[in-house]
């Protein structure tokens, strides 16, 4: 049986927290080189690969997301300890373990989750990403309280979970205020060929959008698709596509990114949805997450 350094995690989990080795470096004051040893050290220990290299990034793999929920949870009772053994208060704010799927933009995850930070200040809210199967077993391993998902549940789904539909808005195109004037006559007949950035296949709201333009015989110039949603913002300000939206959104995402709205699907929704594994809600944040949906 491996032992574990409680060192090695302790870089391990400084690292993945700040987002990167050189922010780990920074908050702890240690070399780069030093904290990549030790969190190579743990990987051979354990023979994982805890972070996958995504261009010049580091990214958490599947099972450094779950190692690293593990180190939050025995940092989080070290802190408690020593505590309590000077005799101070151990009291802490009740964690709402929330896992977003990929495909949920930021926007919308922000605006799905307020209600419990708004009624539950005190609440400390950990929010997770990954794909939809990851986080359905994080979910039914008791390591999250909640999944927002794009999607409903699929009924052979091994797990019994319940969902709960938050929102359901319908899409809007954005835009330029060069390509959607280009564009503006005869919407939507007009996104015949026009250059269109979009999400990437596995997300619901692009489903949608392949039923709504084979059923309307349009066929849009694909020239990028994107699992990030803000990274596809950020290509469509320098004027590289027209780009979908929830239109609940459309006067953030104008504000935010310099864009216009060139019109909205009448036919093409995206609902999104909480799955939890009690009807019941029993932790107040869900609750409340689940009450201010529709």
């Amino acid at each position: 049986m491996n032992l574990l350094n409680y060192k090695h995690l302790y870089y391990f989990w400084i690292a993945a927290r700040e987002g990167g080795i050189s922010h780990a470096s920074d908050a702890l004051d240690v070399s780069p080189s030093t904290i990549s040893a030790q969190i190579g050290k743990l990987e051979s220990e354990h023979g994982v690969r805890l972070f996958n290299r995504v261009g010049r990034n580091l990214r958490l793999s599947e099972v450094g997301h779950i190692a690293f929920r593990y180190a939050e949870e025995i940092f989080a009772l070290g802190r408690e300890m020593t505590h309590a053994i000077h005799g101070w208060s151990t009291a802490g704010p009740q964690l709402l373990q929330v896992g977003i799927a990929d495909a949920v933009p930021k926007l919308v995850a922000a605006r799905l989750l307020e209600p419990a930070v708004k009624r539950h200040p005190e609440l400390r809210l950990i929010c997770r990403e990954g794909d939809p199967d990851s986080l359905l077993g994080e979910l039914a391993a008791h390591r999250l309280d909640l999944a927002l998902l794009d999607r409903r549940l699929d009924p052979a789904m091994p797990i019994k979970a319940v969902e709960h539909e938050l929102a359901r808005w319908r899409i809007s195109v954005f835009g330029t205020p060069d390509l959607t004037a280009q564009r503006a006559s005869g919407f939507p007949s007009s996104l015949e060929e026009a250059p269109m950035l979009l999400p990437t296949a596995e997300s619901a709201m692009r489903l949608t959008l392949d039923r709504w333009f084979e059923a309307n015989g349009v066929a849009p110039r694909i020239v990028g698709e994107f699992e990030d949603s803000a990274l596809m913002k950020s290509f469509a300000e320098s004027g590289s596509g027209l780009f979908p939206a929830p239109s609940g959104f459309a006067p953030q995402i104008e504000r935010q990114h310099g864009v216009e709205c060139l019109g909205t699907l009448k036919d093409a929704e995206v609902s999104y949805y909480a799955v939890t594994l009690d009807s019941r809600l029993e932790h107040r944040g869900v609750e409340a997450i689940c009450e201010a949906g529709h």
